[in-house]
């Protein structure tokens, strides 16, 4: 088993008003493990506390109970915070800034020296495909472009650990795809993402396990290949069939010479396992998270 690299513990937030009443239980007794090397993904509505999620893992807020723990650290000791990046789901960047000077900038943060920055944010810009435009002011950037540059900002200090709020917002189908790929070319240099999309068809193409959040509770968690699985049908794909042999079992595919391709349960989508999640959440709210589906 690869080591453990994001843990939460009966991890619970709670949001309240001036006067300290409870106004919204954003996040309730979430219990979660992130390994080395996988992609993760964090899906829900508007609202399911994906973001507060995030927010607890980067120290940015302090739980209302249980433990969020990063590296083996509590998430609020911000000595893990030079081992991660994180893109938010809007870039906060400076508009009079262009790509390299942006890189630069955020390099000089890490304490990085004159000769890595140098390379490192030339490899970057390469990486996210901003070679013809990374002199440009980021004022002129389209809201795609502003992604990108927003993803490299993200990996500047090389993270072993990557969060990532809607990686690919705003950007067109082949950027898309770029992007996607970045991200499985992350995994295979052997690091860790985290990333929430309310594109779910993204996160099917990605990720190696997702979460499902609901109105702050975890309601599925395991792999995507497994929760998607259909159980209870069986599929056949066969090839050199005579049209009369179609509809016949294995061992009348064997008699008619012809030979089983495939033949295992088919597969829902990401799309559908998602809206019936939700609606039998809002049907059952009490309902938690089955087992991890791991086979």
């Amino acid at each position: 088993m690869s080591e453990v690299i994001v843990e939460t513990r009966n991890l619970s937030k709670v949001y309240r008003d001036f006067w300290g009443r409870q106004k919204v239980r954003a996040l309730k007794a979430l219990d979660l493990e992130i390994r080395q090397g996988e992609i993760f993904g964090l899906l829900g509505p508007n609202g399911s506390g994906k973001t507060t999620t995030m927010k607890l893992l980067l120290g940015l807020l302090f739980p209302t109970s249980g433990q969020a723990l990063v590296f083996g650290k509590e998430a609020t000791d911000v000595s893990k915070n030079e081992r991660l990046g994180y893109l938010p789901e809007e870039s906060y960047l400076y508009r009079f800034l262009n790509a390299e000077e942006t890189l630069d900038f955020y390099g000089r943060l890490f304490d990085m020296p004159a000769k890595v920055r140098k390379q490192r944010t030339a490899d970057l810009i390469t990486m996210v495909g901003l070679n013809k435009d990374k002199r440009r002011q980021l004022k002129e950037y389209s809201k795609g472009m502003a992604r990108r540059i927003g993803l490299a900002q993200a990996l500047i200090n090389d993270p072993e650990l990557i969060l990532l709020d809607e990686p690919t917002s705003g950007l067109d189908p082949i950027g898309t795809r770029e992007i996607k790929d970045l991200i499985l070319r992350l995994k295979a240099e052997g690091k860790t993402v985290l990333m929430s999309s309310h594109l779910l068809a993204d996160v099917q193409d990605v990720c190696d396990r997702i979460a499902i959040l609901h109105q702050g509770e975890l309601k599925e968690l395991g792999r995507v290949d497994a929760l998607l699985k259909v159980r209870d049908e069986t599929e056949i794909r066969a090839k050199g069939l005579s049209p009369e042999a179609q509809a016949e079992i294995r061992a009348v595919i064997e008699r008619n010479n012809g030979s089983v391709l495939a033949m295992d349960n088919p597969t829902t989508t990401l799309e559908d396992l998602f809206l019936s999640i939700v609606r039998d959440s809002e049907a059952r709210p009490g309902r938690r998270a089955k087992q991890d589906q791991e086979k």
